[in-house]
């Protein structure tokens, strides 16, 4: 299982990367293991408003339906055309080719939103949960 070192992480199993002001989202290597096979994927639509910690899409699998939270507010701006069309990228590359969305951050970025948890923190998280 990978927990890359320069992204964040949410209880939830998602995770974001910040370049500037814009994050980018995705779910982690863990969730996409406990979920198996992803279905389909309904991120939230660009232009709309995320609120960190609130629900804003879902990930389905051949198991089940699970929630995305986001980790960050803001408003996306981007949505990954290629995740809706082939959603078992989520299951190859999580971290790459699998992201779900792109949101431009508030007041232009550079301050950490609260809540995330680094890459040491998250994999105390989820041994916790094996």
């Amino acid at each position: 299982m990978t927990v890359p070192d320069q992204l964040y992480y949410t209880r939830e199993h998602e995770w974001v990367a910040i370049t500037g002001s814009t994050a980018s989202v995705g779910i982690t290597d863990h969730a996409q293991q406990a979920l198996g096979d992803v279905v389909y994927v309904s991120a939230p639509a660009a232009g709309s408003k995320v609120t960190a910690g609130e629900p804003c899409g879902e990930v389905e699998s051949t198991k089940s339906v699970s929630d995305i939270f986001s980790p960050v507010d803001g408003e996306v701006t981007e949505v990954n055309a290629e995740v809706e069309e082939n959603p078992g990228l989520v299951n190859a590359d999580p971290y790459g080719a699998g992201w779900l969305f792109k949101v431009a951050l508030p007041g232009g970025g550079g301050n950490l939103p609260p809540g995330l948890m680094s890459a040491a923190e998250y994999e105390e998280l989820i041994a916790g949960e094996e």
